[in-house]
C-alpha cells in the first residue's frame, strides 16, 4: 500500500498561491453617516435625539443632530463615541469643539453637524426652534 503524500493546505492556481478575495470597499453596502451617528448615540444612551434636515436653510451642513447627555462626563463620552464610530466607518470629522467643558460639544462631519448638550444648555439655546423648519414653514418663508 503506497504511503499517502502530504498535501499542502495552500491552494496553488496556475503556479501561484491563491489570493484572498478583495476586501469590500466603502461603496459596497457601507452604512450611511446618519445610520452611524444615530447608532452611536443610541449605544451611549443619549437623550432626546432629534434629527433635522437643514438643506435650504444653511450652506454649512445638510443635516443636524441634537442630543442631550445627563452630565458633562456623559456629554463628553457620547461625543467621543460619535467621533470614534464615524472614523471607523470612514467619515473624518472636520472639527470637534467644546470637549473641555462638555456643556455643549459640537462635531462637524461636513454634511452633518452633531450637537451633544446638557439639557439646561439645550433648553437655553433652543436650537430645535431655530433650525426645525417644516416644508410648510419653508414655503411660507420663501
Amino acid at each position: 500500500m503506497p504511503a499517502k503524500q502530504k498535501t499542502s493546505t495552500r491552494k496553488i492556481r496556475d503556479g501561484k498561491k491563491a489570493v484572498a478575495p478583495p476586501k469590500p470597499t466603502r461603496t459596497s453596502k457601507a452604512p450611511s453617516l446618519k445610520t452611524v451617528i444615530l447608532a452611536a448615540l443610541d449605544d451611549m444612551k443619549a437623550l432626546e435625539v432629534k434629527f433635522l434636515d437643514v438643506r435650504g436653510l444653511t450652506d454649512i451642513a445638510d443635516f443636524m443632530v441634537i442630543a442631550s447627555g445627563t452630565s458633562d462626563r456623559h456629554v463628553r463620552s457620547v461625543a467621543q463615541r460619535v467621533v470614534e464610530k464615524a472614523k471607523e466607518a470612514g467619515f473624518r470629522p472636520h472639527g470637534v469643539e467644546g470637549q473641555q467643558d462638555a456643556d455643549w460639544v459640537l462635531i462637524d462631519l461636513n454634511e452633518m453637524i452633531v450637537h451633544v448638550m446638557l439639557p439646561r444648555v439645550r433648553e437655553f439655546y433652543g436650537l430645535e426652534k431655530l433650525w426645525d423648519m417644516t416644508v410648510a414653514k419653508r414655503a411660507a418663508r420663501a
